[in-house]
C-alpha cells in the first residue's frame, strides 16, 4: 500500500506505508548485524516513517537527526519506495555522475619520461606542480590535478629528487 501526496509549495512529498510483511522484513535487516551500514540506515529510516496501521511515524528531520542523513536523503528513500519498491529502496542508487578519467600506462610512461628529465631552466628539480603544468603545456592532458600526478608518480615508485 503506497501512494503519494503533494504539499503546497513544496516538491512531491512521499509517505511511506508498510505492510505488516515488509516491517518484518526491515525489522529482521536491522536485527541481523550483517548487512552493510547503508542499508541498515534505509531500513531503520523506512520503519521511523512508516505512517501504516503498524508505525508511528516520525517527522523526517527527526528521522534525518537521529540517523545521521539529510532530509533529502530521507525524501529520495522514500520517493524510491513509492516508486520502486522496497528492494529499490534498500539498494544503493547507482552514480549519476560519470567517474573521473583514469590514466593509463602510456600516461604514467610520459610522465615518468617528463620526471626523468632535465628540470626547466630556473629550476633545479621537477616539482609536481610543474610537472603538471609541463602536461598541459605539452598537451598530453586537458586538465590535471598536482594530486594526480603525485598519485601516477607514487605509482610507478618514481620520486622527484
Amino acid at each position: 500500500m503506497r501512494h503519494s501526496g503533494v504539499s503546497s509549495g513544496m516538491a512531491n512529498r512521499y509517505k511511506v506505508t508498510l505492510t505488516k510483511t515488509e516491517r518484518e522484513q526491515l525489522t529482521a535487516l536491522t536485527r541481523s548485524g550483517n548487512s552493510t551500514a547503508a542499508k541498515f540506515i534505509h531500513a531503520r529510516a523506512l520503519l521511523l516513517c512508516d505512517a501504516g496501521k503498524h508505525g508511528e511515524p516520525w517527522k523526517v528531520a527527526d528521522v534525518a537527526a537521529a540517523l545521521g542523513v539529510t532530509s533529502r536523503t530521507l525524501e529520495h528513500l522514500k520517493q524510491r519506495f513509492v516508486e520502486e519498491g522496497l528492494e529499490a529502496a534498500l539498494r544503493r542508487k547507482p552514480q549519476s555522475k560519470p567517474r573521473a578519467v583514469s590514466f593509463d600506462g602510456e600516461f604514467d610512461a610520459r610522465l615518468t619520461a617528463l620526471a626523468c628529465s632535465q628540470a626547466p631552466a630556473g629550476y633545479q628539480r621537477w616539482t609536481v606542480r610543474l610537472l603538471a603544468d609541463k602536461l598541459i603545456e605539452l598537451k598530453i592532458v586537458d586538465t590535471i590535478s598536482t594530486m594526480t600526478v603525485q598519485r601516477s608518480l607514487k605509482k610507478t615508485n618514481c620520486v622527484l629528487t
